[in-house]
């Protein structure tokens, strides 16, 4: 027999334990062509009350409201946020009053967190939904990234993983500038100091690099500025500098006496410098022959001047005479057999027109003429004795019969002879070739005009 039934469904809510139970009322017409005899009216409870703890239960009655659990009542099974169904999502109370199957809630949880190199998080709720996991880093590390990673419903956390960075540059300080004064007699000074060390908040070990002189060698006079620099692994820069400072003292320029020059050793008026006189052809020294530059700046002793030579012609020795000369005077010794000579008087007009540049070159001419009881020698003007005259032809052997010259260095020793006439660029030559040093051939090439 084919019945046809009104349903009428109502909508309760209870809860059992933390769980929520609803129950809808609506109106369906449904049509069956076998219903099952059972006494569901006596007891509509046929099935215990469904219960979802951390979830809950949607049921829909065929008889309504008002019957909870009854016979053929239908539930739909939803846990809240944070939590995933395990078992039946949709139950039904069979005949047997049991229903058709089973659920529960279980907390869903996101994976652990994994550590982060030179950093660490703390969360709010652990690895559950909706836990907040902060991220923060070692000192000297920045984070890049998120700061924060949230779990999310699906079991999954938001964001990416961050990284902590090394941003903080290390730390190095330089030695302070320092000023050192030239050794004496030199324009360099050993400058020493100890190299800075550098930190960092990540690594232990840092590279330092100087950029400039290496401590404990010479510096020249002025300012250097010395640099050093440090990178770390994540090649973060610092850098520092200072000044070595190397003075050179002084001291006032020296000018040269009249009718001379000065020759000074390393820079001239430096510390230690060593300044000595010299005086032109015909002239000697008075005074000191050296001064030297003091720490104070200034100069030791008092300057020297440069006069004529005084020549003592009436001495009665020939080491009395060359002792006038020795280290200060070249010697040229002409002889003749007389006056009227032809040698002579061709080699006397040629020395007469040179006379300037012999005195450029310290070059003094003796004349030595004729023979006893007429004989006559002279420097110049002024007459020589007999004694010393006829000294110099022995110790020279000097003939009295020919013309003939003899060249003598500063020391008296016998350097050249000449037997016939020579030119003034000849004799030159041969006194710039072989007696003058290097000091005394640069002087004279400054002043080669003189004689023009």
């Amino acid at each position: 027999m084919r019945l046809s039934r009104f349903v009428a469904v109502f909508t309760l809510c209870f809860t059992a334990g933390s769980g929520t139970t609803v129950y809808d009322t609506h109106s369906d017409f449904a049509e069956e062509d076998q219903t099952p005899q059972l006494d569901h009216k006596a007891d509509p409870h046929w099935c215990h009350s469904p219960g979802l703890t951390n979830g809950e239960v949607t049921c829909h009655s065929p008889r309504g409201g008002a019957y909870r659990s009854t016979l053929g009542t239908r539930c739909e099974m939803s846990c809240d946020r944070g939590y995933r169904l395990l078992g039946k999502s949709s139950i039904s109370c069979l005949p047997s009053r049991r229903w058709s199957g089973t659920a529960y809630c279980r907390r869903m949880r996101c994976h652990v967190l994994p550590l982060i190199p030179h950093g660490r998080y703390t969360c709010t709720q652990g690895f559950v939904v909706d836990s907040r996991c902060d991220f923060t880093c070692s000192p000297g590390y920045r984070i890049e990234g998120e700061h924060s990673r949230i779990c999310l419903h699906g079991g999954s956390w938001s964001g990416a993983q961050p990284v902590c960075s090394d941003t903080d540059p290390p730390k190095i300080k330089c030695p302070p500038s320092r000023l050192k004064v030239a050794e004496p007699g030199k324009l360099t000074a050993m400058v020493t100091w100890d190299s800075p060390t550098a930190t960092d908040t990540a690594d232990k070990s840092l590279n330092v690099i100087l950029v400039g002189q290496e401590p404990g060698t010479d510096f020249k006079e002025g300012a250097h500025i010395i640099r050093y620099k440090v990178y770390d692994q994540a090649r973060n820069r610092a850098a520092c500098k200072f000044i070595v400072r190397v003075e050179v003292r002084r001291c006032p320029d020296l000018y040269p006496p009249l009718h001379g020059y000065i020759t000074c050793s390393s820079d001239g008026n430096n510390y230690g410098a060593v300044c000595e006189y010299h005086c032109d052809g015909g002239y000697e020294l008075r005074g000191m022959s050296s001064r030297v530059c003091q720490f104070s700046r200034n100069w030791g002793g008092s300057p020297a001047e440069c006069v004529p030579i005084e020549i003592k012609s009436d001495v009665k020795t020939v080491p009395a005479l060359l002792d006038q000369f020795y280290e200060k005077r070249r010697l040229l010794i002409m002889s003749a057999p007389n006056i009227s000579d032809p040698d002579y008087q061709l080699q006397n007009i040629m020395i007469q027109k040179s006379d300037c540049g012999l005195d450029l070159r310290h070059v003094t001419v003796i004349e030595l003429l004729g023979s006893p009881p007429r004989e006559t020698g002279r420097i110049k003007e002024s007459l020589l004795s007999p004694e010393v005259i006829e000294g110099l032809r022995q110790v020279f052997r000097i003939s009295r019969y020919y013309f003939s010259m003899v060249l003598l260095d500063e020391l008296g020793l016998d350097r050249e002879r000449f037997i016939t006439p020579m030119a003034s660029e000849e004799l030159f030559s041969y006194i710039d070739s072989f007696l003058l040093d290097e000091e005394e051939r640069e002087r004279l090439e400054l002043h080669r005009d003189f004689c023009d």
